[in-house]
């Protein structure tokens, strides 16, 4: 589970980031990236997951997020985020045959892509 300080909360921020961010896609995963313009930032990056009903069933979208709040609770400490960026990920359709360590490495790929 990400901390609160972590979480995307505001449908306003989710399309913002994905509206004006850059992003870099896989194979299961699309990853935005957005440097906020919040004027008051507080807390640490941002991050939130979009699992849409293409991705498969509610089982499996649910099997589909919890494996990336884990991928993205580990890689979030790894890849030194600024306190003023925001991170969206969305699943692909293909995400939801993928196993752990396939979203893990796609997700790891699309991150070092936009942070290099």
């Amino acid at each position: 589970m990400l901390a609160p300080e972590h979480r995307l909360r505001s449908s306003s921020l989710f399309s913002e980031t994905v509206r004006r961010g850059r992003k870099k896609g896989t194979r299961t995963v699309v990853v935005y990236l957005h440097d906020r313009t919040d004027t008051v930032v507080s807390g640490g990056p941002r991050m939130g997951l979009v699992v849409s009903k293409a991705v498969g069933n509610a089982v499996t979208r649910h099997s589909v997020s919890r494996r990336l709040r884990h991928v993205t609770a580990v890689l979030l400490e790894e890849f030194s985020l600024e306190p003023w960026q925001s991170l969206v990920i969305r699943a692909l359709p293909a995400s939801g045959a993928a196993t752990s360590a396939e979203l893990e490495s796609d997700v790891r790929r699309a991150l070092r892509r936009l942070t290099a």
